[in-house]
């Protein structure tokens, strides 16, 4: 079995470590990007991780996820409360 999976990112997580570091800290984007391939490496699992501040994109992401990917973790952010098509 393919050990493939996709983690996808909601709106302004592509501003992590720019804003609000009090409360989200100092940690960039791209630094949770590395530091989730370098585990996923040491796991021999294949990463893809996205980001998208647009709705439309993260369903279409995970619409096209369904045959490539054996697995999908999401952080829809500010999604998680107001969207009905990426809960769906």
């Amino acid at each position: 079995m393919n050990n493939n999976i996709i983690i996808i990112n909601g709106p302004n997580l592509n501003l992590l470590g720019e804003r609000e570091k009090s409360q989200y800290g100092s940690l960039n984007f791209e630094d949770l990007k590395k530091i989730c391939k370098e585990n996923c490496l040491k796991l021999g699992i294949n990463l893809d991780f996205e980001q998208s501040n647009i709705e439309g994109e993260i369903v279409s992401l995970i619409q096209n996820s369904r045959n490539k990917y054996n697995g999908l973790i999401i952080n829809a952010a500010g999604f998680t409360h107001t969207s009905v098509a990426i809960r769906d």
